[in-house]
């Protein structure tokens, strides 16, 4: 099993430095790229290989930076920004690849920045991230000192400039629109939808916005070309065909093995959970599982064979999101998980729309009262009106809708849990 992104990771042991990432092929891509391939070139083997989106949505990478202007009549600078700001609850993939080969993310910017021409390119890193941003700026200056990063990369005629951003340290921050919002020094609001970053992002210049995973594929794809890519992944085929590549999931929960491994894309559940995560721990039955971060629907056990990919995840009402797992047990009150989520996306609401700003703390005060035994008879019927309120389309971003979604499945899933702590008035896993 071929495991590009993790093949340089030893969890025992510090990153790589550029001598010993350079042995081991580092930056050959970077100089394929320069020196034998256009722009245009790199964006079409990025699109052939269905690169999509690792931070959630799942858009092609490719398609995403061929809407950017290039050539004579191109609006300057060009920004290429990388999205480090991992705060959605369950996820901790791009710390992993942060800190355990930091060369192989600026590989990837680099060629990524290449193609789109961009001036300069920035990683927004969590402010919580310590460490990761100590090996980051470290490698970083190591490769300003090997002329991967300055004037005249390579003697190419293609000059970059990179810096780190530590975030203010909201959840907000990781949504694309606040994200640029706060590089600029501005609150973490999100912009209008109707305005493309690609066309008006950072500063009102065009701007592409990657996750970390995404972009640590790049150099990967510039070296063995998109028919390896297809070739390495299970994945099913959808709207934009067959996702490529591998992916990095991960398992949080009551499991015996919780962690994070690089598998084909398209892996089942039932395969990453009982294979690498080593099944549920011993007295443990699992109830279901949020398939991509908290804010993801739950899936419930019998649909455990699902592959996890952007494609075939929704034919069991969910999405695949970030890919990393939190797993539910029979000893783990549904109820107070749930609240404890949206408790969480209430504090978060940077409060620029109404239904997130007032909704989302109303559902958790609901929530509350239900898992402290003073719940009423009509507060399940007020959570889905509350659901469908804050769903897709009637908020500024999708903070909310996603918020929704183990809320909304909950109801669904383990509704006579919810009616039991109403009937009881009190939390039967006290």
């Amino acid at each position: 099993m071929e495991k590009p992104l993790t093949q340089n990771i030893k969890p025992s042991q510090a990153p790589l430095d550029i001598s010993a990432y350079e042995k081991t092929g580092g930056y050959a891509a970077l100089r394929k790229a320069l020196k034998t391939m256009t722009p245009d070139e790199v964006i079409d083997e990025v699109k052939k290989a269905n690169l999509r989106g690792r931070g959630g949505a799942g858009f092609p990478a490719g398609i995403k930076w061929s809407s950017i202007n290039k050539g004579r009549d191109a609006v300057h600078p060009i920004y290429l920004v990388v999205n480090a700001d991992e705060m959605e609850p369950g996820a901790f993939k791009d710390r992993l690849l942060l800190e355990g080969d930091p060369h192989q993310l600026i590989e990837g910017m680099i060629i990524s920045a290449y193609a789109i021409d961009a001036d300069a390119a920035y990683l927004f890193l969590r402010e919580e991230y310590k460490r990761s941003a100590g090996l980051f700026q470290k490698a970083m200056d190591e490769a300003y000192q090997r002329g991967y990063l300055g004037k005249n990369i390579l003697n190419s005629g293609y000059s970059l400039e990179m810096h780190l951003h530590t975030s203010a340290g909201r959840y907000m921050c990781g949504e694309a629109r606040a994200l640029l919002n706060a590089l600029e020094g501005k609150r973490a609001l999100p912009r209008a939808k109707e305005v493309r970053a690609t066309t008006s992002g950072l500063w009102g210049k065009p701007t592409v916005v990657n996750n970390v995973e995404t972009i640590c594929n790049v150099p990967h794809i510039v070296n063995r070309g998109h028919t390896w890519f297809l070739d390495i992944s299970n994945s099913t085929s959808g709207k934009y065909g067959k996702d490529g590549g591998t992916k990095i999931y991960g398992v949080s929960g009551k499991v015996k093995n919780p962690g994070a491994w690089e598998l084909p894309m398209g892996t089942t559940i039932n395969e990453i959970l009982h294979e690498y995560a080593g099944g549920m721990s011993n007295g443990h039955q699992c109830r279901g599982l949020l398939p991509g971060g908290a804010s993801t629907e739950f899936i419930l056990p019998e649909d455990f064979n699902v592959a996890m990919d952007f494609n075939a995840v929704p034919s069991v009402h969910s999405r695949m999101g970030t890919g990393t797992m939190i797993v539910l047990d029979d000893h783990t009150c549904p109820v107070g998980m749930i609240h404890n989520l949206e408790h969480f996306f209430a504090q978060e609401s940077c409060g620029w729309c109404t239904p997130c700003r007032e909704g989302l703390p109303w559902t958790a005060h609901i929530l509350h009262a239900i898992e402290e035994g003073k719940g009423q008879i009509g507060d399940l019927e007020q959570l889905e009106t509350s659901a469908a309120f804050m769903d897709m389309g009637f908020t500024f971003c999708t903070l909310a809708p996603g918020a929704m979604e183990p809320l909304r499945s909950g109801l669904r899933y383990f509704r006579a849990d919810f009616e039991r702590h109403i009937h009881d008035k009190r939390c039967p896993w006290e």
